[in-house]
């Protein structure tokens, strides 16, 4: 393992926000995660495993130790009818998909400039243009901190929802994920379904211009963390019932939504946001991006509690005049634990 001398987290996390770890470490292998956990000098801290920090928003500093997970490596193996990937931790998301698509393995293109680590996407159970990961996941490996031992679940035990897993929850502070396990299917089938994409010919496109066009309209619509500090879409779209949905929809006729399996109606909260005249909208230094309304910005030295009364501000504004609640799909962090929104404001 390697122990950093810096101690501020602006690096290592994309809304680039100024506070500082009480100490950082570079893991490169399952068994420097474990160790970690168990040595002395770091067993009564609270400790985080991070990736690249996409999808995290730092209330405050952090009191504790911040784990880089940087396992690296991707094996492929292919039956008759699929390629087989195990691919490390710490691997970036893009570059895999980029490398699928460029080595004629379909299947990931339509969750191209996915910012975070292959670690991450079970978490969260990425999804985009009409997929998600668990249409591609076969497993995923964790190591139990406390005792590292080396597991792996199958996708069917994940509990996959919606931008949701089992790692948010039972396995949440016990567990890190060591390795991703995907399945792409020989035989392709685009999935093109998704408003953007349905300008191609299901007979005629490729996966390189499926991966082309996605990254056409993300970087079109979302800023570069790079440039501009952010987590990607803040809120999560909320979902409704049938009734709700109808009342809305006749006050509000344009107003998108989609069915779910179970009935119910996931609404667009971008456009929810941007209903209210939010766009642009800003709080100190953090902003609602101008071309997207689902995300946040650091748009100059924004604070986190800029960050967090902004967030505030659009959940109020959005629930009196939509009556629609929204949660956050960033995940917040204080100074020893996750917290939600409502925890910090109480």
């Amino acid at each position: 393992m390697k122990v950093l001398q810096e101690r501020s987290l602006a690096p290592f996390h994309t809304f680039g926000i100024e506070v500082a770890a009480k100490q950082i470490i570079v893991a490169e292998s399952p068994q420097e995660l474990a160790a970690i956990w168990r040595d002395d000098q770091y067993r009564a801290l609270p400790k985080m495993v991070v990736g690249q920090g996409s999808n995290i928003l730092f209330c405050e500093n952090y009191a504790g130790v911040i784990i880089l997970n940087r396992i690296l490596g991707v094996q492929i193996t292919e039956t008759a009818d699929a390629y087989l990937l195990h691919v490390g931790a710490g691997e970036d998301w893009h570059q895999l998909v980029r490398s699928t698509v460029k080595n004629n393995m379909p299947g990931l293109e339509n969750l191209a400039l996915i910012p975070g680590c292959v670690g991450s996407s079970p978490i969260q159970n990425i999804g985009a243009y009409g997929v998600e990961l668990k249409d591609v996941c076969q497993y995923v490996e964790v190591i139990e901190l406390e005792t590292g031992k080396l597991s792996r679940i199958s996708a069917s035990d994940c509990q996959f929802g919606y931008r949701d897993s089992i790692f948010k929850h039972a396995l949440k502070n016990t567990h890190a994920i060591t390795a991703v396990g995907l399945r792409l299917p020989k035989i392709w089938q685009p999935n093109i379904c998704y408003g953007p994409l349905a300008q191609f010919d299901a007979e005629q496109v490729t996966a390189q211009e499926i991966f082309d066009e996605v990254c056409r309209i993300r970087k079109a619509k979302l800023p570069d963390p790079t440039v501009l500090g952010n987590a990607g879409s803040f809120f999560k779209n909320p979902v409704v019932k049938h009734d709700q949905r109808n009342r809305l929809l006749v006050q509000y006729p344009s107003m998108p939504s989609y069915e779910m399996a179970d009935g119910t109606y996931k609404l667009a909260a971008g456009w929810l946001i941007d209903q209210c005249g939010l766009k642009g909208y800003q709080v100190g230094g953090a902003k609602v991006h101008e071309q997207q309304a689902l995300v946040l910005v650091n748009h100059r030295h924004a604070t986190a509690g800029d960050v967090l009364s902004l967030a505030s501000h659009i959940v109020r504004t959005v629930k009196q005049q939509f009556g629609v609640s929204l949660d956050h799909e960033v995940r917040f962090m204080n100074a020893c634990q996750e917290t939600t929104l409502n925890e910090v404001l109480s």
